[in-house]
């Protein structure tokens, strides 16, 4: 065989070598930002040998389940608090391996440009679980609109509202559901991914938001047997990139910001 030929077989070998190392991992996603940006993550996961298929849920309950299942290897949709309080309810045995991006939340209102304009007995719709109604409290209150019980942590519930003014009405729904309850109440607290999907912009349009700084960066989940094996370093390392942070940057310009 000629020399040509050798280094020929040689490359095909590691070509194959290489697919034959390839992983392929299902990976949990709420529509909007976060499936759009691991649609980014897919391309250089897949020049270190990871293969990402991402599959979509319209909720923030069932990812978590598939995921302590064995249905996906890890999932990217949520930030510390809300697993914290999945793991406490539920028993799963999953972890953070990295952190992502952040969502400000924010809180908008069809009827009102202004939050000044907001009146007196006005009705407010906010996300019915604690980690992301309690964010929505949380910044009511370091808003001066409403006062909470001391040391209630970083998630409040309406229960826990000591002092409100302004008398608002609050009612709680799943935060799926915020951005369609708009033409019903007088303004709602909405995740950035679920203002993002119903078409409004949370820079520009968002009458109250949140601090970006805080507790509520995003994170890559995995099972907690799970944490060490190759892949979920590939798939951290894959994210975490200076390629990720400038699609981050200019594909929502502020209203998504890389926490890495």
């Amino acid at each position: 065989m000629s020399l040509r030929h050798l280094v020929i077989s040689a490359a095909v070998m590691a070509v194959v070598a290489g697919a034959a190392r390839a992983e392929t991992i299902k990976v949990g996603v709420t529509p909007g930002p976060h499936a759009q940006i691991l649609e980014a993550v897919k391309p250089i996961a897949a020049k270190n040998g990871l293969d990402i298929q991402i599959i979509e849920f319209t909720d923030y309950v069932v990812p978590n389940a598939a995921l302590d299942a064995g249905d996906l290897q890890a999932n990217s949709f949520q930030n510390q608090p809300y697993l914290d309080n999945q793991k406490a309810d539920r028993g799963y045995k999953i972890d953070t391996v990295g952190f992502t991006v952040n969502f400000p939340m924010g809180v908008y209102s069809k009827k009102y440009k202004s939050w000044d304009a907001v009146p007196q007995g006005a009705t407010l719709s906010i996300p019915n679980d604690p980690t992301n109604g309690g964010r929505v409290l949380l910044l009511l209150q370091d808003k001066g609109v409403l006062k909470l019980k001391p040391g209630v942590g970083f998630k409040p519930t309406v229960a826990d509202i000591v002092d409100n003014p302004r008398k608002f009405k609050i009612v709680e729904v799943d935060a799926a559901q915020t951005a369609r309850t708009l033409d019903d109440v007088d303004a709602a607290g909405i995740n950035t991914n679920y203002a993002t999907q119903a078409g409004l912009d949370p820079v520009k349009d968002a009458i109250l938001r949140e601090d970006p700084k805080g507790p509520y960066v995003n994170i890559l989940v995995v099972r907690s047997a799970d944490k060490d094996k190759p892949w979920v370093k590939l798939l951290v390392q894959s994210y975490q990139t200076p390629e990720i942070r400038d699609f981050v940057l200019a594909k929502f310009k502020g209203a998504v910001l890389p926490a890495w």
